[in-house]
């Protein structure tokens, strides 16, 4: 069976007439060797070979349908904003499989697997450094180390807008993000190491909590884990023209957190002029805001 996806980038944009014509052309070709190069030319395609071959099988042409329909079986195309839309109405929500999901509705490519076992090495790495016992804080001091020091991981300063910093596989590519992506890379790290941290998301800003130490601390990804008590945080939020409030340091719900990622994306994708991608991300919001006020209802 051919996997769904090449290694290499995908194409993002339909395809234009005279290549869509071209491939019409081959769809019935029999040869072995010609089949077998369509699936890895279809496959490298992405969303937009998906795109071509649900309309032909769609079309009144019933030879070209047929093979169409074939090299969709084959190819094992799924549709991740689907997906993704699936997820948000699921109210079922996990951040490292949304996250995931999340970013396959822009890299249909994405490999999982790569994903996982990068989140999965840096915390094996931190596992080596730990001595027991520890306490958190002191777990949260070794994920510093490692992260931020070892690995690399930065907040993306210079290119803060950039639409590639608020997605997980392309944040653990290229170890730089937002404070919001840093701190999921975080919290999944410290996930794996039984450690139970909390996203907060505060007004314009992200970190990481720890509620059950006393008193509570907190972790900025952002900032290279630096530790910030309540005090700090306010005086932060107050240098940022912003008046604290003791709910800014509540845990934030998995679902906020990652329609807040959908909300940066719309505002990223809008400063980089792709409105067709601000566009699918403010249709998430949507969705999450749609689903949690139907749930909430008696």
């Amino acid at each position: 069976m051919t996997k769904l996806f090449s290694p290499h980038r995908v194409e993002t944009a339909p395809l234009d007439e005279a290549r869509q014509q071209a491939l019409r052309d081959l769809l019935d070709d029999s040869s072995p060797a010609v089949r077998k190069a369509l699936l890895t030319h279809f496959a490298g395609l992405g969303p937009a070979a998906l795109h071509f071959l649900q309309e032909t099988a769609r079309s009144p042409h019933r030879l070209l349908a047929r093979h169409a329909a074939w090299f969709l079986e084959e190819l094992k195309f799924s549709d991740p904003v689907a997906e993704f839309r699936g997820f948000i109405r699921s109210l079922n929500y996990e951040l490292e499989s949304g996250a995931l999901l999340l970013s396959r509705t822009v890299t249909p490519a994405l490999d999982v697997g790569a994903c996982c076992s990068a989140l999965d090495a840096i915390a094996a790495r931190c596992r080596e450094l730990i001595s027991e016992p520890a306490s958190t804080r002191q777990q949260c001091r070794i994920i510093n180390r490692v992260l931020f020091h070892e690995w690399g991981f930065h907040g993306n300063v210079e290119h803060y807008t950039d639409p590639l910093n608020s997605l997980l596989d392309q944040v653990l590519t290229r170890r730089t993000g937002i404070p919001l992506s840093l701190s999921i890379v975080y919290l999944l790290v410290a996930e794996r190491l039984g450690l139970a941290l909390e996203p907060v998301g505060l007004p314009g800003h992200f970190i990481i909590g720890c509620f059950e130490d006393s008193p509570p601390f907190f972790v900025d990804p952002f900032d290279k884990g630096v530790f910030l008590d309540p005090d700090e945080i306010y005086a932060l939020l107050r240098a940022n023209q912003i008046e604290p409030q003791v709910t800014d340091l509540a845990p934030t719900p998995i679902r906020e957190v990652l329609c807040r990622n959908c909300r940066n994306l719309v505002n990223h994708y809008t400063a980089s002029g792709d409105a067709e991608h601000a566009r699918l991300f403010a249709s998430f919001v949507s969705e999450f805001e749609t689903t949690h006020e139907r749930s909430a209802q008696p």
